[in-house]
């Protein structure tokens, strides 16, 4: 199982989602462009495709600077998890860009279909 170096509380991870909204709207527009570029026909400049998927990988790396990871591979959603702990259990919680707040949380293995709200009693737990 993965083990995260960092947990946000759901406070800690809100705090961010000002940051977090940015860069994932630019992830979502320079996303679509890239899957522009890839179409049937495929890519017609291969330098300009590789600078655009630079590009794409650095907003990613902006996420995992802050300790958040990008999930949403087809730019349609712009979903993103925070590393969390609830209950003594590692956990996801987990936020698309088009919720206002972030208030929902998923096991590791459950996936985005396994999204419950986050119980109030936990939401300052380290």
């Amino acid at each position: 199982m993965l083990q995260y170096t960092r947990h946000f509380t759901p406070e800690e991870a809100s705090a961010t989602l000002p940051l977090v909204k940015k860069i994932v709207a630019d992830i979502l527009r320079e996303g679509h462009a890239l899957q522009q570029m890839t179409g049937v026909d495929g890519p017609t400049d291969r330098r300009e495709l590789h600078e655009q998927t630079c590009l794409v990988k650095g907003l990613f790396g902006e996420l995992s600077e802050l300790g958040c990871f990008y999930k949403d591979w087809d730019f349609q959603t712009g979903l993103v998890d925070f590393p969390a702990m609830i209950n003594g259990q590692e956990v996801l919680l987990c936020w698309r860009s088009d919720e206002d707040a972030l208030e929902w949380y998923h096991g590791i293995e459950d996936g985005f279909a396994g999204r419950q709200r986050i119980p109030r009693l936990h939401a300052t737990e380290a």
